[in-house]
């Protein structure tokens, strides 16, 4: 009994020992330098590159896309319930994705996010998800995405985009979205 107290009361002086007391660091420096560096950035770069347009266009580079710009235009994959196959009706998202990929943004990796609804055990969506992404990565490698650019993660059932408790909500759940990484 007086070993678990000994023990305790060391361990307890420990934890708050290890707390710091060191004061933080606070800028004390001028904010008329800090303001003339922000003003000669501002000047270096031209007003209409640094613009950009609700599509994610900039003035100078109009006909370039942003990387938000092109997963704006990219749609998610919806599978049916318990299935990891590529419906018919979701092959011209495919199709069309793949087209943004080979062109657009040709530059980026693509992460392809495998989601699930709420039924099935974490362990099972988990797989599940992965299952979606995959079989969206084996068509995407078929028609001609170089497998180096692609990625692959499952979030299972915890990255909802919908959480009414509707078969039109979990429908909306169990898909394969797109996104772009540099």
């Amino acid at each position: 009994m007086k070993s678990i107290f000994l023990s305790s009361a060391l361990i307890a002086l420990l934890a708050l020992s290890g707390c710091s007391t060191k004061e933080p660091a606070i800028d004390t420096t001028d904010d008329s330098a800090k303001m003339a560096a922000t003003d000669t950035l501002t000047e270096t770069i031209p007003e209409d590159v640094m613009t950009v347009d609700a599509d994610g266009f900039s003035g100078a580079d109009s006909n370039e896309m942003t990387m938000s710009g092109i997963e704006r235009k990219m749609q998610s994959v919806t599978f049916d319930f318990d299935r990891f196959e590529i419906r018919p009706d979701m092959q011209e998202n495919v199709e069309g994705n793949i087209k943004l990929v080979n062109s657009d943004a040709q530059d980026y990796t693509i992460k392809l996010e495998g989601n699930c609804d709420e039924w099935g055990s974490d362990e099972y969506n988990y797989a599940l998800g992965l299952k979606r992404a995959n079989s969206v990565k084996t068509e995407m490698i078929q028609s001609g995405v170089d497998a180096g650019r692609i990625t692959m993660v499952s979030y299972g059932e915890s990255n909802p985009v919908c959480t009414d408790k509707t078969d039109a909500c979990w429908s909306e759940n169990r898909r394969v979205d797109f996104k772009l990484l540099p």
